[in-house]
């Protein structure tokens, strides 16, 4: 039934203009501009980012939104260099080299924005 519906990844932000800086600045994001409810609109490889105004905040312990990147150190490198800060871990069984985790058939890196939402870029490895 929703097969081939259109996806939208709501992101709540706290304050717009800040959240705005990051996702433009330093992902590298071009805004397609507010909607009328008070969204700012990405198109994101075919899929839409909506970032929506909740002054309160979130607090979610999972990775809100992934990146599929075609080279995993590149583009960490190149986030980096925008000012993006990684997460590093060390876990039994999951463990960060140089920001990267290989779980199965991906590798992949988690960041926060600047509204503590977790994101993520991701490489297949298959």
């Amino acid at each position: 039934m929703l097969a081939n519906a259109s996806v939208t990844t709501m992101l709540p932000v706290i304050e717009m203009e800040r959240a705005r800086a990051f996702y433009e600045r330093c992902l590298g994001l071009t805004p397609s501009g507010f909607k009328p409810d008070g969204k700012f609109i990405y198109q994101v490889g075919g899929s839409t980012l909506a970032l929506f105004p909740k002054p309160e905040g979130t607090k979610a312990e999972h990775t809100a939104i992934s990146f599929q990147v075609s080279d995993i150190a590149a583009s960490v490198a190149g986030l980096k260099a925008a000012g993006v800060v990684f997460e590093d871990y060390d876990f039994p069984g999951f463990k960060t080299v140089n920001h990267v985790c290989v779980l199965g058939a991906e590798k992949a890196a988690w960041f926060k924005d600047t509204e503590g939402n977790f994101l993520c870029i991701h490489e297949d490895l298959t």
